[in-house]
């Protein structure tokens, strides 16, 4: 789904930002946590966790924090119990929006959810009501400068991508791959010297809703006031929009 990369550079920026920091650190934690307490203390054999790593890396999370969240997920420490799931919901002209959370108190989490959404011309949804727009990828965005479509398609295709959309708008290319392939298609540019400017496994809608104006405002506050909840992970909602209606504060 091209267009993508505006809303991802966007998040990622926010993430960097001072006052975000501090929560940031503590969902990247969490995903750690989890992530080794599902699959083990291995990045090698645990390849959720290595993704949560090398999230954590790229936004400068200490490398003291990631291994204390190693090994509390791993039972070496004493942690908290997440439960993790997601909640589906429509925000301002029917736009679909995912939220993924990680919870010790279930009951707190839908409480603040549910609010959000209403706060913001939106409601909560059943669950299955909107996932099935979306589909779980592996992402990059790559600047194009110095590049060109087929150079980048042969290597992208090499390293086990499986499409590759020029963004004129954003002067980017999106490479999309099979969440399976991510870490191979990652370690790939690395070798050959390919700068992502960003990189995630991520949820990637089918198709998108037009959206501007009052609309367009309420729906980012909205999937700010989200992703500002401690227990919610991620956000991710099937909208398109101007740049000028997404630069909007």
């Amino acid at each position: 789904m091209a267009g993508h990369s505006k809303w991802a550079n966007i998040k990622h920026k926010k993430a960097r930002s001072d006052a975000k920091r501090g929560k940031l650190f503590s969902k990247l934690v969490k995903e750690i946590m989890v992530a080794a307490k599902m699959g083990g203390g291995d990045p090698d054999g645990n390849p959720r966790l290595r993704t949560a790593i090398d999230r954590g890396k790229s936004l400068s999370l200490p490398a003291e924090n990631i291994e204390r969240a190693i090994k509390k997920g791993s039972g070496e420490l004493q942690g908290v119990n997440y439960e993790e799931g997601m909640y589906e919901g429509y925000g301002p002209k029917g736009v679909a929006v995912i939220v993924s959370y990680m919870t010790d108190n279930k009951n707190r989490t839908v409480s603040e959810v549910r609010s959000a959404f209403t706060k913001h011309n939106g409601n909560l949804g059943e669950s299955g009501s909107v996932s099935w727009i979306f589909e779980k990828r592996g992402y990059f965005t790559i600047s194009g400068e110095g590049l060109d479509e087929e150079s980048l398609m042969d290597i992208a295709l090499e390293a086990g991508a499986d499409d590759v959309v020029e963004n004129p708008d954003d002067g980017v290319f999106e490479v999309f791959c099979d969440p399976n392939e991510y870490h191979k298609v990652k370690t790939h540019f690395d070798t050959a010297g390919i700068k992502y400017t960003f990189s995630e496994i991520t949820m990637i809608p089918k198709n998108t809703i037009q959206i501007e104006g009052k609309a367009a405002k309420t729906l980012l506050k909205l999937l700010d006031v989200l992703e500002d909840l401690d227990d919610v992970q991620d956000v991710y909602a099937n909208f398109d929009m101007s740049a000028e209606d997404m630069d909007e504060d």
